[in-house]
């Protein structure tokens, strides 16, 4: 999946796999408040869980400071007790209300109500955001560190094998290799071009453990002839993109991977990862995904 970072410039950035594609943007913020749900479903858990904690923490701080600015707001309140006060506010913020402290005029009744609405709709909105990044599937897609380019029927073919990283099913697996090259025109000017490379076989009824996606460098492939030099000058970068459909869930998912020029390695092939054990169950070893002979 596509992983956002915040650079030291502070442009925006994102990155694809491990570094394997780096692009950054200038124009635009890292935070665009404008947009709240995007923001919410893409952060992480642990930025998620934190500015949680940091709205529910400063709405109650500032409903303690208008609760304990004004004498006689709320019974048995203080004022000027801002800790009392808080947790007077968290309490009616979430509707528990131990019976200790009460609104007491009409200035602390017209704050309880505001800070109630206000509880209800946050309470609404958060709960609705958690479900929606429990729910949200993910492929788990496994992509190798390295790809390879082997000779496969005396026919020297690139070779990228993709795993399914769940242990349930993924059914009507679609696959696309592409390749993006730094091209100089006539006139001087760079720009990436995109290559599509074909696979031998683009489809997959059934994806439980590994699938290797091959390219037959032929005389129609775009990269006949090619060298790693080749790739390192033109700055190459592989892409693979994945769409399958998860029969636990029921639905579609879709997962990317990049590999860098120097992530292409010739004249190596992958290891067996996929054996039969005594009692002749086919077992898949990921952790040899990546793993060359």
């Amino acid at each position: 999946m596509a992983r956002r970072h915040k650079s030291t410039d502070g442009t925006a950035r994102m990155k694809i796999r491990d570094s394997a594609f780096d692009l950054r943007k200038k124009g635009i913020k890292r935070f665009d408040l404008r947009d709240p749900y995007h923001l919410a479903v893409t952060l992480s858990w642990p930025a998620f869980i934190i500015a949680f904690l940091g709205v529910l923490g400063a709405l109650n701080g500032i409903f303690a400071f208008l609760y304990a600015s004004i004498p006689g707001a709320v019974q048995n309140l203080a004022a000027g007790d801002l800790l009392h006060g808080f947790f007077f506010s968290f309490e009616t913020l979430s509707t528990v209300g131990y019976g200790e402290y009460t609104p007491a005029s009409d200035y602390g009744h017209w704050i309880v109500t505001a800070e109630i609405v206000l509880g209800m709709s946050f309470t609404a909105i958060f709960t609705g955001l958690l479900f929606v990044r429990f729910s949200k599937p993910q492929a788990r897609i496994l992509f190798p560190d390295r790809a390879v380019v082997t000779l496969r029927n005396g026919t020297s073919t690139l070779m990228v094998r993709i795993a399914n990283g769940r242990l349930t099913m993924l059914t009507h697996a679609t696959a696309k290799l592409t390749m993006f090259v730094l091209e100089i025109t006539d006139e001087g000017h760079a720009f990436r071009r995109v290559i599509d490379l074909r696979l031998e076989r683009d489809e997959l009824p059934i994806f439980p453990l590994t699938w290797t996606l091959m390219h037959v460098i032929d005389e129609s492939s775009p990269i006949t002839g090619l060298t790693a030099e080749d790739l390192k000058e033109r700055e190459a970068r592989f892409f693979i993109t994945v769409e399958a459909r998860d029969v636990t869930l029921g639905s579609l998912v879709q997962d990317i991977g990049a590999l860098q020029h120097d992530q292409v390695v010739f004249n190596r092939r992958y290891a067996e990862a996929v054996s039969i054990d005594e009692a002749g169950r086919t077992i898949a070893d990921l952790s040899r995904l990546s793993l060359l002979e």
